[in-house]
């Protein structure tokens, strides 16, 4: 049985064209049916597959799940609500961007999975650069992977224009070390959030990202 009914994405395509508080008020309970507790359910049931291969991931799914309200403190944009779900499937839950994880992102444009350190702290990054510099070929067999390049491609992320003097002649050889984030990215198209088989495929990614997270989370802990 799929865990998402094709008024999923539907509530957000109606969302997108009533973002208010009074709209969302009197659909509250087609929200709490077709969009909270089914996304509730669906993270439940990645995290539990997650633990039994990583058991550092020993979370709920309210650590996992990022509200639907946006924060419009400090934005022109004063729309009140998210036109999508989130997730961030990691030992640290949402309240830790910094430490290696799986994103999801389900919406009605597309389902967006990502994993990798997003936000690594100075000493962290500090970390990961050294690992990459001392072990770049055991990161190469990770990301030269044929089912790595098909599914994320590359490693991205913001570079420093300045780097530490110590990294310095290793990032002529290996620009990845100039990167102050290090995240994979992918898109599925969005027919996949109804799909019966959701849940394993998603799996196939998490399974691909996995050495790529751990390689990230040995240099942290290192």
């Amino acid at each position: 049985m799929a865990f998402f009914t094709d008024d999923f994405c539907a509530f957000f395509i109606e969302l997108a064209n009533n973002n208010n508080r009074e709209w969302f008020q009197d659909n509250k309970k087609r929200y709490e049916s077709s969009v909270k507790q089914p996304f509730k359910t669906f993270i439940a049931e990645l995290l539990h597959r997650i633990s039994q291969e990583d058991p550092r991931v020993q979370i709920t799914p309210k650590d996992a799940i990022l509200r639907i309200n946006r924060d419009i403190r400090f934005s022109k944009d004063k729309t009140p609500y998210n036109l999508h779900r989130t997730a961030f499937l990691s030992a640290g839950g949402r309240k830790n961007k910094e430490m290696p994880g799986f994103f999801l992102r389900l919406s009605p444009e597309m389902i967006g999975v990502m994993a990798g350190a997003y936000q690594p702290n100075k000493e962290n990054l500090h970390r990961i650069r050294t690992k990459i510099t001392n072990q770049a070929s055991d990161l190469s067999k990770i990301i030269d992977n044929k089912a790595f390049i098909d599914k994320f491609g590359y490693i991205k992320g913001e570079q420093n224009k300045r780097i530490p003097k110590e990294f310095q002649a290793a990032v002529r050889t290996n620009p990845l070390i100039a990167n102050k984030q290090f995240y994979l990215m992918a898109e599925l198209a969005a027919d996949w959030i109804t799909k019966v088989d959701l849940v394993d495929h998603l799996m196939t990614y998490y399974h691909t990202a996995r050495p790529f997270n751990d390689f990230l989370q040995n240099a942290m802990e290192s």
